[in-house]
């Protein structure tokens, strides 16, 4: 227990007093919702004066949001878009960290308060728990999808879609980066949820698009051609590094394929990228002409691949 309210305290000490985090240290939790004040930069160069933009975000586990996407995040909360994160589990499954920051059992607990953390650097409104368990893998390393079929998942989007209104959803790519059918079976639930609301249904962009030069192509989606290439300025990549160094559980895993390649041990800040890619699910025309793209464009960080 003490480990769990260790990490609770560490959270909490780069939060602002508006955000509670109601997280049960004995029980478990069906669905969990932060409110979070968003963070200001003063006078950013790609500061975006037009309306407000609500976004969701639906990922599959914490550090997803960071790891994949932080950078379009920050770029996104610096632009003033409202985001609203979704993370479909807890964490559960995943490591404890080297050497163990907790037990299995607080995990999902930590990591709750890993995320809330890793949120309020990238900038969001709030952040939403959905309550489903994260499946360690089995015995052979297999990893495997938090629940059994999408239809699952998208009753709960159903109602958060209800609940934020967004003009854009943005979440896995369609090959679940590196093949994690967690990461799928949030791109197969998202993509069935625009497929129901039909002409309601917002935006939907997915990110790791695969372009040339990808600077990880073991993460990129080989069957979503990027649309957008976005190259973030310092201030970005600090937000985004900042955000990693939350999740203290997964540090050890952040590094170590990387590690591995180059031939010796790095640090997480070396192992964040500076290029992010999205490709557009939702509508399928192209070139992509939507409120988001225009914002990405003025941004001066973003580039039509």
């Amino acid at each position: 227990m003490r480990h769990t309210e260790a990490a609770l305290r560490s959270a909490s000490h780069s939060l602002p007093v508006l955000l509670t985090l109601f997280v049960s240290l004995t029980g478990k939790i069906a669905q969990l919702t932060l409110y979070l004040s968003p963070i200001t930069q003063a006078n950013p160069p790609y500061k975006n004066s037009g309306d407000t933009m609500n976004v969701m975000v639906f990922f599959a586990h914490p550090d997803d949001e960071t790891m994949l996407c932080g950078g379009t995040l920050a770029l996104l909360s610096t632009l003033g878009v409202q985001l609203h994160y979704l993370c479909a589990t807890r964490g559960e499954g995943g490591e404890l960290g080297e050497p163990p920051i907790c037990t299995r059992e607080e995990l999902g607990r930590v990591r709750s308060a890993e995320l809330a953390c890793a949120v309020e650097q990238l900038g969001g409104n709030n952040l939403t728990f959905l309550g489903f368990t994260d499946p360690q893998p089995d015995a052979e390393g297999f990893l495997h999808p938090f629940a059994e079929n999408p239809d699952e998942v998208v009753s709960k989007l159903q109602a958060h879609f209800q609940r934020i209104k967004p003009q854009a959803l943005l979440t896995h790519g369609s090959n679940g980066e590196y093949g994690h059918p967690a990461h799928t079976l949030c791109h197969q639930a998202a993509t069935e949820l625009i497929r129901q609301l039909g002409n309601k249904a917002p935006l939907l962009y997915t990110f790791q698009a695969a372009f040339d030069g990808h600077p990880r192509p073991r993460l990129c989606n080989r069957d979503d051609p990027a649309d957008f290439i976005l190259n973030f300025p310092h201030e970005i990549v600090q937000r985004k590094t900042a955000a990693a160094l939350c999740h203290r559980t997964q540090h050890a895993l952040f590094v170590r394929n990387r590690s591995q390649e180059v031939g010796r041990q790095l640090s997480v800040p070396e192992v964040i990228i500076a290029t992010e890619s999205l490709h557009r699910a939702y509508p399928s025309e192209r070139p992509p002409q939507d409120d988001l793209a225009s914002l990405l464009l003025k941004s001066g960080c973003v580039r039509r691949a």
